[in-house]
């Protein structure tokens, strides 16, 4: 399906029918990466809706780099659009930060919040300190030929984690922005009952994140997954949802 929302063309899919489940994916991720997910949902008697958020899956590119905010705007705008009024609420990763933010700024349209590898913590550590001075240093040789095989094997060997190197035109800055902001001041301010969902090996989020996220949020329950990194959806879409539909009372 097909909408316009905030002169962006959206691409979204829906499952079931019943009370609205909305689920935000993470960076570099779509709508179709969670279809198994959104069929098992909603055969619970619920309308699971996912749509492919601006500069992902078959939505546009916004047209000037986005933050948090944008994000977050553009969210509250669709769940209007769509007559969404009181939803459940499932954010995975860059997702999940949305989330957040989602949350705090209409508790009265959270029926509850579902984190799953929540990336809303963004400390600025010495060990990111000074990869961004290398950063620059790298910069400084882009004149040479393989300049661009060299800047590709430090984000992939010696950052590993950063998405960065897979973005281009717009949607880099897109991604600066968004790694620059932490919101985990917001945590204690949702009042959503809240499920924090996290793998036990995941890399990208580590799972102190999790306990910390836990800490913050009153009331919250905390579930690890054994065995399992990061990418829930594509790795165990089966437990997901299954941990999901446990909790949704």
């Amino acid at each position: 399906m097909e909408i316009i929302i905030n002169g962006i063309k959206t691409n979204y899919q829906v499952f079931g029918e019943g009370q609205p489940f909305l689920i935000l994916h993470g960076w570099g991720s779509n709508s179709d990466r969670w279809q198994i997910i959104g069929e098992k949902i909603s055969k619970k008697g619920l309308k699971v809706i996912i749509p492919d958020m601006p500069g992902f899956g078959k939505s546009e590119i916004p047209k000037t780099p986005w933050d948090f905010n944008s994000y977050v705007n553009w969210i509250e705008e669709f769940t209007k659009t769509l007559n969404l009024g009181n939803f459940y609420l499932l954010g995975h990763s860059f997702g999940g930060a949305i989330a957040v933010k989602v949350a705090v700024n209409a508790p009265q349209k959270v029926n509850k919040l579902f984190l799953v590898a929540s990336a809303c913590i963004r400390k600025r550590t010495i060990f990111k300190k000074v990869l961004a001075k290398i950063s620059k240093v790298v910069k400084v040789f882009s004149f040479l030929p393989y300049y661009l095989l060299i800047r590709k094997a430090f984000y992939k060997f010696i950052i590993r984690k950063s998405d960065y190197v897979y973005t281009e035109g717009i949607m880099k800055e897109t991604y600066l922005k968004a790694i620059s902001e932490d919101i985990s001041c917001h945590l204690s301010f949702i009042k959503a009952p809240t499920v924090i969902i996290w793998g036990e090996k995941d890399e990208s989020t580590l799972v102190e994140n999790a306990h910390f996220i836990n800490e913050k949020i009153r009331g919250s329950k905390l579930i690890i997954i054994p065995g399992v990194g990061h990418n829930l959806n594509q790795k165990v879409p089966e437990i997901l949802a299954e941990k999901v539909l446990e909790n949704l009372e």
